[in-house]
């Protein structure tokens, strides 16, 4: 959970799937302890040897390592092959090709992202908690996949939204040769992009092992001014310091730096109420803009695992972030004909965050009425520390007009700054204990268990932006969590969940006052099945969640005392329930597929939209074929991004009316074409929105409902080079 200006911020199918696949069985390392488990542990599959758009498991719903199938609830994971095969570049690319997931652009720095609805706030990097803010887009070149659990995840991460919990799972130094990779790219706008990957032993017996990982890419943009900077590094050694103890100890660093970028959106409305229709290369930003942001994560974990098969884990983060951001504020509508009545505001922000977490889990078998049991029980903390200052122009903004924004150029000179003032500062504790267990029933049928306690305090310290200091605390906050799966034979089962949502909300309401924590309940039933040896995986499922106090825009009236930030109204009585759909792995050794259908409704008591910015229907689909005769080496690919129409709605300047103002439905098309010389080198071209649509993004809550024109037809050529 993170503060960043003002922004805190129905049917189940059967399946009918034919074909052959391969056998495949997970990799195995006989260095390591045999029953050692680690939250978010990387399992890596060859092209032979197991899947190449799905996985075998995932531990990010509830800390067991549980089977796709067996988990109680939806599971996508973005793996490694499907990252390189559609060249997703950063975490927002991965997830605009999620299922369920819709992602928002508030501007050029700045992404929304929600799940039914619901605000995305729970991430993790291997199974740690860690925060995020809608600036933060780390590089996926550190990741070997991304596993996403949709719902409600109070059990591990507590404070949250009903969304999803997205744990980012880092490469690990799993070999005991040296190998290695090198990629090169290069793209439309100027694009370049590299990256290295490498892996080695430290000693003779390969019993210490380590991985680099650097990461560079700069480009243009399609907007006039813009221009984005991204390294990024990661290391991490692993140690056996026995044969039931293994070490793991890394760190993170990736910095952006971007110049003239967009901030806030282009203004919806001209002045008498008509539409405003400006090119896709129009902009607000100045040639002066800047909007640097620093993330660092170190990160340390010992795993003992003991003879009677129960494992130990200790894991320890400190992560820190800084941002610094000299942009320009523009709002308002402009006239039609002279271009003006634009208004600007110069700030120069510096902000961040510093967090420590610090767990104990204990997990392993355990015999009871005749059958074997998992349990797992966990102990946890983490420390936020949020800070934010500002620098505001000494001279009054009218001293610097706009002037007729229909001839704007960038151009405006950078006014006099004042002093620096410390603007807000919040420091968030989170202490908690869970346990969770897997209960082997019957044979068919398996209950999985568990309960979190927690106590939640934040101390606001007196700022020029909060007037009065203040603390919320909340103890012995309780979390229950309840799953049942029934197995039908070999392929099915049925699967059904609950749990309880709690969460402190950041959001104020007109008079300055902070919301009431957001609570309800989340359900879920469904089947799910697994073919081919867990080669393809299938769900559909329903859903409901009920929720109280929940946070939606209140139009028209923005929280004192600077009068920027949109207000909010505590809704009550909010329902969101809807379906989804998915399919991923492999439909024969040669075809390669992902598919998602979500659709839902979120209304309140009085039956009105909330949730307004996201698309109710999305259809996410992606394919890849490998040619095996005439043209060995060949893969060809394409998928489909579908966003059904928003319900987004505004108040209209010019007639004072609230309007419908959503982007229509519309579909991103994206192509790949692959072709390997040989096991080491291999080539490959992607366009991406290859039919050149047209759509935009939005947020209802700011001046017009500004909005960010999505970006056009682009090209990538890269080339990659791998050795064993």
């Amino acid at each position: 959970m993170a503060i960043s200006h003002g922004w805190r911020a129905s049917a189940v199918g059967a399946f009918l799937i034919g074909g052959t696949a391969l056998a495949a069985e997970p990799a195995t390392d006989t260095s390591r302890p045999e029953d050692a488990r680690q939250l978010g542990a990387v399992k890596v599959y060859s092209e032979d040897e197991g899947p190449s758009y799905t996985a075998p498991d995932a531990t990010s719903a509830t800390g067991l390592t549980l089977s796709l199938r067996d988990t109680p609830q939806p599971v996508t994971v973005i793996t490694r092959e499907r990252i390189e095969d559609q060249a997703m570049e950063n975490l927002f690319d991965v997830l605009r090709n999620t299922n369920g997931v819709s992602v928002q652009a508030v501007d050029r720095g700045r992404s929304t992202l929600a799940v039914r609805g619901f605000e995305v706030n729970n991430f993790q990097f291997d199974g740690i908690p860690t925060s995020l803010y809608i600036d933060n887009n780390p590089a996926t070149a550190l990741f070997e996949r991304v596993e996403i659990v949709r719902g409600a995840t109070g059990l591990l991460n507590g404070a949250g939204d009903p969304s999803a919990t997205v744990n980012m799972v880092r490469k690990s130094p799993d070999s005991h040769t040296f190998t290695g990779s090198f990629d090169a790219e290069m793209g439309s706008w100027n694009q370049l992009t590299g990256t290295a990957d490498l892996t080695t032993p430290l000693n003779s017996s390969g019993s210490v092992r380590a991985r680099w990982v650097a990461h560079y890419s700069e480009q243009d943009a399609f907007l006039d001014y813009e221009h984005t900077q991204t390294t990024a590094f990661y290391g991490v050694i692993e140690a056996d310091l026995g044969e039931r103890t293994r070490l793991r100890v890394g760190a993170t660093d990736q910095s952006d730096r971007r110049d003239g970028v967009l901030w806030a959106g282009l203004p919806y409305w001209y002045a008498d109420g008509t539409r405003t229709d400006f090119s896709r290369s129009d902009s607000t930003a100045t040639d002066w803009n800047q909007w640097d942001v620093d993330d660092r994560n170190y990160f340390a974990g010992l795993t003992h695992s003991f003879a009677n098969e129960w494992t130990l884990r200790a894991n320890a983060s400190y992560t820190t972030n800084d941002d610094e951001e000299r942009m320009l504020w523009m709002w308002n509508v402009p006239d039609a004909d002279t271009g003006l009545g634009m208004e600007a505001y110069p700030y120069h922000y510096f902000g961040g965050f510093t967090q420590h977490h610090f767990d104990v889990i204990a997990s392993g078998p355990l015999s009871a009425w005749g059958r074997e049991h998992e349990v797992t029980v966990g102990l946890m903390q983490s420390k936020l520390d949020e800070t934010w200052s500002n620098r505001d122009a000494v001279d009054p903004v009218p001293s610097f007009p706009v002037g007729d924004f229909n001839e704007w150029d960038g151009t405006y000179t950078e006014p006099e700054l004042g002093p620096r003032y410390e603007a807000s500062r919040y420091v968030t504790t989170q202490t908690a204990a869970y346990v969770a267990a897997r209960l082997q029933i019957t044979d068919p049928l398996k209950l999985i268990v568990g309960a979190r306690v927690e106590n939640y305090e934040m101390d606001a310290g007196a700022r020029v932006w909060v007037p009065e200091a203040f603390t919320v605390t909340h103890d012995g906050v309780f979390i229950p969590y309840a799953g049942i799966v029934y197995d039908l034979g070999e392929r099915y089962s049925l699967y059904g969940s609950y749990t309880s949502i709690f969460k402190p909300q950041e959001l104020r309401d007109r008079n300055g006052d902070w919301l009431e924590p957001l609570e309800g309940d989340s359900f879920e039933v469904g089947v799910k099945a697994e073919f081919f040896e867990g080669r393809l995986n299938a769900s559909a499922g329903l859903f409901r969640v009920d929720q109280n106090n929940f946070g939606v825009e209140d139009f028209g009236f923005f929280v004192p005392p600077n009068n920027t930030d949109p207000a909010y109204r505590a809704a009550q009585g909010v329902e969101a329930d809807g379906y989804e759909l998915e399919l991923a792995g492999e439909l024969t050794p040669n075809l390669d597929l992902s598919f998602g259908w979500t659709q839902y409704s979120a209304q309140d008591a009085e039956g009105n939209d909330v949730a307004i910015d996201d698309p109710r229907k999305q259809l996410k689909l992606f394919t890849k074929y490998q040619f095996t005769r005439g043209a060995q080496g060949l893969s060809i690919g394409g998928g489909v991004n579908w966003n059904g129409p928003q319900p987004a709605r505004a108040l209209n300047p010019g007639t004072g009316e609230e309007e419908l103002i959503g982007q229509r439905a519309y579909a991103v098309v994206d192509l790949l074409a692959q072709y390997k010389f040989s096991d080491q080198l291999s080539a490959q071209l992607n366009v991406e929105n290859a039919l050149d649509e047209e759509y935009v993004s939005r947020n209802t809550g700011w001046w017009g409902g500004p909005y960010v024109w999505g970006e056009p037809r682009s090209f990538r050529v890269s080339v990659a080079y791998a050795f064993r």
